[in-house]
């Protein structure tokens, strides 16, 4: 090839290779001038944090007792069960009559002793008239002053003899009474462990009764926890797997248990609960109300073993550390680190980190809780 068609050649390549620079570089240029790309901004709802009167709680754990529980027995023995008229779970009324012993020979007992009694009577009247009739004489030479002595004492010894026939009458009759076992008052029956046909012996139990179907709740509180409870305060109670009641304490142990240094609060269960006794239950008494800052469960967000909100502030949110407290429902206390009518986001927290851009929706309806009245 010619020297100078060479040359041509090495020119022609030259300029190209400083177009496609110069072309490359106006792009950077003018990719460099573009604005950034935004990321899209989360929208999160705001809330705040919330004055509220909640109130102060005891907890406890307990069992539900009857209130008073009789135990009826056999008043005398020897004699044999013949009828059993109620069964367990039973409502009765004071006076009914729950069982029946056999009379055995008790009625025969109490027949002897009302005619020994009428027998006594007629002695007895038959003294009296004779000491009437001595006493009468007195003074006189017809009867001597012992004779009359010993007609008088004849008419008194008469007289005690009456006495002790109609005390024996008296006796056989309460003892035939008592072959018949009636309700001490009105309740439940809550056992029966006697069967018919059984030989009774005195005192042996024959069923227990719940006095006048009353249930309460015997919480255990460590002694000095004690001195905060007053009869009369509102107790909430739930037994497991039922729906929670209300109950008032009705009164407050004296004393405290040495083993366990624990007290027992007697708490009284409104008639017809639907309870047990027996069964356990935990609860807490409500001993006064206090004005608390809340915020929805769903604002707190649990990280590393500790709680957290996010606060708006300019269209971005900041983490902020706070302690919390009891919890209601679907509300929790803050007990610090956020003050009141602080802009918080109200739910959705998992998703936010500290720094980030959010925008925050429009305010709808006012749906700030009411506060909690006792």
């Amino acid at each position: 090839m010619k020297p100078h068609v060479v040359l041509v050649l090495a020119a022609l390549a030259c300029l190209s290779t400083v177009v496609v620079a110069t072309f490359a570089t106006r792009r950077a240029d003018a990719s460099s001038n573009e604005p950034p790309v935004a990321l899209a901004a989360l929208t999160v709802k705001r809330t705040s944090a919330v004055a509220q009167q909640w109130p102060q709680t005891l907890a406890a754990v307990g069992s539900i007792a009857a209130w008073q529980e009789v135990v009826i027995g056999a008043e005398i023995g020897g004699q044999r069960l013949s009828r059993l008229l109620v069964d367990v779970g039973d409502r009765v009324k004071e006076g009914q009559l729950l069982a029946q012993l056999s009379p055995g020979t008790l009625a025969a007992d109490l027949d002897a002793s009302r005619a020994a009694l009428q027998e006594a009577e007629v002695n007895a009247a038959d003294a009296s008239r004779s000491a009437a009739r001595a006493r009468a004489l007195r003074g006189t030479e017809v009867l001597s002053a012992q004779a009359i002595d010993q007609a008088s004492a004849a008419g008194d010894a008469a007289q005690a003899r009456l006495a002790a026939a109609r005390a024996r009458v008296q006796t056989d009759t309460l003892r035939l009474a008592y072959t018949q076992v009636r309700a001490p008052d009105d309740g439940v029956i809550s056992a029966r462990p006697a069967v018919e046909g059984a030989l009774v012996q005195q005192g042996a139990e024959i069923m227990r009764l719940q006095r006048q179907g009353r249930l309460e709740w015997r919480a255990e509180l460590p002694g000095p926890e004690l001195a905060r409870v007053r009869p009369g305060q509102t107790v909430r109670i739930a037994p497991g797997g039922m729906q929670a009641m209300e109950g008032r304490v009705r009164k407050v142990a004296p004393q405290v248990d040495p083993q366990s240094r624990t007290g027992i609060v007697y708490v009284e269960l409104n008639p017809g609960a639907p309870v047990r006794a027996g069964l356990f239950a935990r609860g807490e008494l409500l001993l006064d109300q206090h004005t608390v800052l809340t915020l929805p469960e769903t604002a707190v967000l649990l990280r590393d073993g500790f709680s957290y909100v996010f606060r708006i502030e300019g269209g971005k949110v900041r983490q902020q550390k706070v302690t919390l407290g009891a919890r209601r429902g679907d509300r929790v206390e803050i007990r610090d680190g956020l003050l009141a009518d602080a802009a918080v986001v109200e739910s959705g927290v998992g998703f936010l980190a500290d720094g980030l851009t959010v925008r925050v929706a429009a305010a709808g309806p006012d749906m700030s809780p009411e506060p909690i009245a006792r």
